[in-house]
């Protein structure tokens, strides 16, 4: 038994990449089955990511895998089409990402899908809205980041266009996915229906983007034009010291003063530019241009000290590599090194949030290509001799692990 609030929840992941496996990991963390249903070549993130120890492990594929079963099926063959209808038979939660055009040619529309399972909760993930002109149009995270807005953000901050250096799109519509699917789990289980869920991702980043950058046309008309000021200034970043970078925000008078004294300039709290809140919004670059300045007057480690006595927030900049070793992470277990069956010693992620209830108690490391095929084809009610068919026909692939670490499996 998996434990956790979802024992006992079995997804149908066809999905792939990051949007989708992440909003499955979490469930499968908590203690869903999910089963990962892939081509016979496997998730493109398993090589798209980069190497692993063994062929099509790639770091990537771990950290977003877990405590998940691979079946592989070739859907364009029939008896792996067949195979994939009698599980969807007995599934709570069918969770895809590909363009709607795609699931309609394999016939897995909703309409037939709930045929099938009236009870079924049918996740689709695609880059844009089905009732707009760009509805067929292919995305991947840098096509939403471009045209949602947020290149446009670092322009004018920074004076040129530029991505995001994380696929910060897939990972809000995957979150967003988790939500809606709990929300029509929830549903359920009062009326017994089952539903249809679509998450574009062009419309999720447009809202969260204007959401904090409509600003002054908000209103019609406009009263004046669109961007926060505290977050496309170009002074907002780390802020240099005598010997590195500092993170710093200070919003309130009491932070703000307190940082002012800090500085050896008291003075300024009682600047009609700066003291108060609506002031130093009015002058954002003014009052993050002195801070600038005062911070380079001692050392990180100087300022961390001052401002944890004034209850200021402040946080020292870090590199990944820093990040890794940095001390509250180890703490809360955040990483925690765990012995793969093939890829050797790997850092995994542990849970950052916690449940009184618990959560998943037998960890599943990240499976190989076709890991579970067979296992989960005879909980299916298929015979060995059925699975010998479908393994001869290419329909499957049986990727059970045959060796220990750096097997080819």
């Amino acid at each position: 038994m998996a434990g956790g609030p979802l024992e006992g929840i079995r997804i149908i992941d066809l999905t792939s990449v990051v949007v989708g496996p992440l909003a499955t990991q979490i469930m499968a963390d908590y203690g869903a089955d999910v089963i990962k249903v892939e081509a016979p070549a496997g998730d493109i993130v398993r090589t798209l990511a980069g190497r692993g120890v063994t062929p099509n492990m790639s770091s990537k594929f771990l950290h977003l895998n877990r405590n998940k079963r691979s079946l592989v099926l070739d859907l364009k063959k029939p008896g792996a089409h067949a195979a994939l209808l009698k599980l969807i038979e007995r599934a709570d939660v069918l969770i895809w990402n590909m363009r709607p055009a795609a699931m309609t040619r394999l016939k897995l529309g909703y309409n037939e899908v709930r045929k099938l399972n009236p009870r079924i909760i049918y996740c689709g993930m695609f880059g844009f809205g089905q009732t707009g002109r760009y509805r067929d149009k292919p995305a991947y995270d840098s096509i939403i980041q471009g045209s949602a807005g947020i290149a446009a953000l670092y322009h004018r901050a920074a004076g040129e266009p530029r991505y995001l250096p994380m696929v910060i799109a897939d990972r809000t519509a995957g979150l967003i996915a988790v939500q809606l699917i709990l929300m029509s789990l929830y549903q359920r289980e009062r009326t017994g229906e089952g539903q249809s869920i679509e998450i574009p991702m062009f419309e999720n980043m447009a809202k969260s983007v204007l959401e904090e950058h409509m600003y002054l046309k908000t209103f019609e008309p406009p009263l004046g034009p669109t961007g926060d000021p505290r977050l496309i200034d170009p002074a907002s970043r780390p802020l240099p010291t005598r010997d590195g970078y500092i993170c710093i925000s200070a919003n309130t008078n009491e932070q703000a003063f307190a940082v002012f004294d800090a500085i050896g300039r008291p003075e300024l709290k009682t600047d009609p530019r700066l003291n108060s809140i609506a002031a130093r919004f009015k002058n954002t670059s003014e009052y993050f241009r002195i801070r600038a300045e005062g911070l380079k007057q001692k050392t990180t480690a100087e300022w961390l000290e001052i401002f944890d006595q004034s209850d200021v927030p402040a946080m020292p900049y870090q590199t990944l590599d820093e990040l890794m070793q940095d001390p509250h992470l180890r703490d809360v277990g955040l990483l925690r090194l765990i012995e793969h069956p093939t890829e050797g010693k790997v850092w995994n992620m542990g849970l950052p949030n916690k449940l009184s209830g618990g959560a998943r108690k037998d960890f599943l490391p990240a499976p190989k290509v076709g890991q579970q095929s067979v296992e989960i084809l005879r909980e299916a009610g298929y015979s060995d001799a059925d699975i010998a068919q479908l393994l001869a026909s290419g329909a499957t692939l049986d990727g059970r692990i045959k060796e220990q670490r750096g097997a080819k499996s």
